[in-house]
């Protein structure tokens, strides 16, 4: 995604709040539940998926010539470090225990020692360099995936009024924002992230505030954004890994309150770089495709591991920080095509700040409060405990 998408040159983070009309049905929502945490065995996501294989004793895939991975001498055993097997040493999984919390050894592993190598947990060859994972991101050898604002995705949205997004952006922020103000505890996650995309969606389609959640799970959301209309999901999550970068760092606080449009959009790519909200994506190819670590054979499943991609230091320099001014820039979430869910992830990331900075200038992680980032095939923080007041 491109810094500044369908953005205003110049514009800050105000005080701008925009009028509510009188009866607006957003001014009488009903309590809100917090969302219900994903479980930490995400493995049977991939299961259930047909992408992962349950047999026992597999747990980690066997490097050899075959997979382009170098030989060496067993390391450790654990999730950040390789496995001795016999004489051949076993690269470690990005579904070992320990990687839904911790995944940076793991992937820093792979991508030192594995850049290419065979997972029989994922039943899927592993990439984990970010020149291979953009390369089969883009490359027309790779099959069977959709990524919002690449080509295909592109050519399907012609007529999507991108004002009319914006309005409705600005206005759900608002509203959640004021109806956790007063609060001396609130949890982000819960009350702001999990309602603002869905909100959003819902009121661009019309859809009253009592079915919203039913489109979250159903299919009004695809007369907005037809396949991307699933994209609600990531969306709350990239959100969430947006506001805890932000307000981890006191400085990236007071830099981003009231700073122009283009900054926020760059804060907001560099967030996805760092966490992407989708850690693992699958593709197939339709022939063999030579890569760092060797060569993808024809009609392979595939497992690009977008996380690793983006904190590759061949491609970022301090890649672990979040630095919304680095002159390195680059994130693998969205194509930098036009696609509504790419535009609403944008114009949500922006008022998400716009609406809590105004609604409260004063906003804090609580005391004591760290964010912590969990999941194998999505990744976010579970909650943000913050202070509205200060």
């Amino acid at each position: 995604m491109s810094d500044e998408p369908n953005r205003e040159p110049g514009r800050g983070i105000g005080d701008d709040r925009p009028e509510v009309p009188p009866g607006d049905p957003w001014t009488r929502l009903p309590p809100m539940a917090p969302t219900t945490p994903m479980a930490d065995g995400e493995a049977g996501v991939l299961l259930r998926a047909g992408l992962a294989s349950p047999a026992p004793g597999r747990g980690r895939a066997e490097s050899g010539p075959a997979a382009g991975s170098p030989a060496g001498a067993g390391g450790p055993a654990g999730p950040a470090g390789p496995v001795a097997s016999g004489t051949r040493t076993v690269a470690p999984s990005p579904l070992d225990p320990g990687a839904s919390r911790d995944p940076h050894g793991i992937h820093r592993t792979l991508r030192e020692r594995f850049p290419l190598t065979y997972d029989p947990l994922l039943r899927a060859w592993v990439l984990s360099r970010y020149a291979d994972v953009a390369t089969a991101l883009t490359d027309s050898r790779f099959t069977h995936g959709h990524r919002p604002g690449d080509p295909p995705c592109v050519r399907a949205h012609v007529d999507v009024d991108v004002a009319a997004l914006r309005s409705v952006t600005e206005r759900t922020a608002y509203v959640l924002a004021r109806r956790i103000a007063e609060r001396p505890q609130a949890d982000l996650v819960a009350d702001f992230c999990h309602w603002l995309p869905a909100g959003t969606v819902a009121a661009a389609v019309g859809v009253p505030y009592r079915d919203m959640m039913r489109l979250v799970r159903g299919r009004a959301a695809g007369a907005l954004a037809g396949e991307c209309g699933g994209q609600i999901a990531v969306r709350e999550k990239a959100l969430a890994s947006f506001l805890g970068n932000v307000l981890s760092d006191p400085d990236q606080v007071a830099a981003l309150r009231d700073a122009p449009a283009g900054l926020v959009a760059r804060a907001w790519a560099e967030s996805l770089r760092r966490d992407p909200p989708v850690q693992i994506a699958v593709r197939r190819t339709s022939a063999e495709v030579p890569v760092g670590g060797g060569v993808v054979p024809a009609g392979a499943s595939v497992a690009l591991l977008v996380g690793s991609a983006g904190r590759d230091p061949e491609r970022f320099r301090e890649p672990d920080r979040f630095d919304p001014l680095r002159d390195d820039p680059g994130q693998l979430t969205y194509g930098g095509g036009f696609c509504p869910a790419v535009v609403l992830a944008g114009l949500e990331a922006e008022y998400a700040l716009r609406a809590l900075f105004t609604a409260m200038p004063r906003l804090r992680l609580a005391d004591g409060f760290r964010p912590v980032w969990a999941g194998l095939i999505t990744r976010s923080p579970r909650s943000l405990i913050v202070r509205p007041g200060g």
